[in-house]
């Protein structure tokens, strides 16, 4: 019966990935089109106009655009958290045969486009950008591989779900430990304290959502002002959550249903549409070639595939994991390729890593180009193996 759950979430997941990733291309579409349209100057204060509250106690105005990419993305990555600790306690990443092969891609996937963005820009004052292509974006690469429907065994868009999930955490503690500056070891003992109610209502049974989600609030609250990332206190709070390996809906299974549809269909485009409103100008192309996006578009391009194929292969070779079922060595490079999908992650860590607009709007576009060039020549390299091997049963 366990088994049927963990199914039936795993089926709702990818639902909601697919479809909120044909959501999330219209708000870039939309974002891009705003950005070179008269109503640009107009959207520009619009995000920028602050809301909120400032007391002498508490300091919560900011800017609209703040509040998405430091409030909202909080709801997104707690819902990454949960997808991250279901997959480790009763899915898809719950014994090492099943883990090994997506965790070990998605390590190697991460590790290879981060050194090529760093030799590329070693010495250089944007070599601190090396870890913006090594994110997968979940919703765009899952939406793509629908596309494809049986032309690709099941099995595929399970091992692409994990092996995304694990590249969300790899991405997750690389923002925490490399992304996070003048630390306030006050702020962050009070957000400990916080994550220390959360970890003994978990030992003790607790199983009241509003109990974890109001210490999580706080605890978001201090984390903000502490000089690590926001954004990490939602990781923290899904870890916190409760879940189980029995029929009965867990509160983590029960949250990760709630946030499902707000996630996919509001909080991701909305990211999407603030952070992609790009005026499209005649030099950008020229930036396309300078040394971040060089970087950027080279370690989605080809950093990713390369480093998640080798990688599997050498895993597989080792004994250590073995091929999704019904796939084979084509899939996995196709797979590979919609691993340099790296959009709104990879959108995430470049803001946190580049001050100056006019880089950060390069970096950017250059996630745009490379993430679109990938998802395409993915989607042609699985649709070509597809056809190819429809009628022939590859042995596990």
């Amino acid at each position: 019966m366990a088994i049927k759950i963990n199914v039936h979430l795993f089926k709702r997941f990818v639902s909601a990935g697919s479809i909120g990733g044909i959501i999330l291309l219209c708000a870039v579409l939309l974002s891009l089109l705003v950005a070179n349209s008269p109503w640009a100057g107009w959207f520009s204060q619009l995000i920028n106009k602050e809301l909120g509250i400032n007391t002498a106690y508490i300091h919560l105005k900011f800017s609209i655009l703040h509040w998405i990419n430091d409030g909202l993305m909080a709801l997104f990555f707690l819902y990454v958290g949960l997808e991250i600790k279901r997959a480790f306690v009763e899915g898809e990443l719950s014994t090492f045969k099943r883990a090994s092969l997506p965790v070990f891609a998605a390590i190697g996937g991460a590790i290879t486009p981060a050194l090529i963005f760093y030799i590329i820009n070693a010495t250089t004052d944007t070599e601190h950008g090396w870890g913006i292509p090594m994110a997968t974006d979940i919703a765009f690469a899952i939406g793509v591989l629908s596309l494809l429907g049986d032309k690709v065994p099941p099995s595929l868009k399970i091992f692409l779900a994990a092996l995304a999930i694990a590249d969300d955490l790899i991405a997750v503690l690389v923002i925490a430990v490399f992304y996070s500056i003048n630390l306030q070891l006050n702020f962050l003992s009070y957000a400990a304290g916080c994550f220390l109610v959360m970890i003994i209502c978990n030992r003790l049974g607790v199983k009241k959502l509003a109990l974890y989600l109001i210490p999580g609030a706080f605890m978001w609250y201090f984390i903000h002002h502490s000089g690590v990332h926001a954004t990490i206190a939602g990781v923290l709070t899904a870890i916190a959550i409760p879940t189980n390996k029995v029929a009965q809906e867990s509160p983590l299974e029960r949250l990760e249903h709630l946030l499902s549809k707000p996630v996919n269909f509001a909080i991701m485009p909305l990211f999407a549409i603030v952070n992609t409103n790009i005026s499209i100008e005649p030099g950008m192309l020229d930036g396309l070639i300078d040394k971040p996006g060089l970087g950027i578009i080279t370690g989605l391009l080809l950093g990713k595939p390369l480093g998640i194929t080798l990688t599997a292969w050498i895993i597989v070779k080792l004994g250590w994991g073995e091929l999704p079922r019904g796939a084979g060595w084509g899939h996995m490079l196709g797979l590979g390729l919609l691993g340099g999908i790296g959009f709104t992650m990879s959108i995430f860590i470049a803001l946190l890593s580049f001050d100056d607009p006019l880089i950060s709007t390069g970096s950017k576009f250059s996630i745009l180009i490379a993430s679109t060039i990938a998802g395409i020549l993915g989607l042609l390299v699985l649709n070509s193996v597809g056809r190819q091997t429809r009628l022939i049963k590859i042995p596990r």
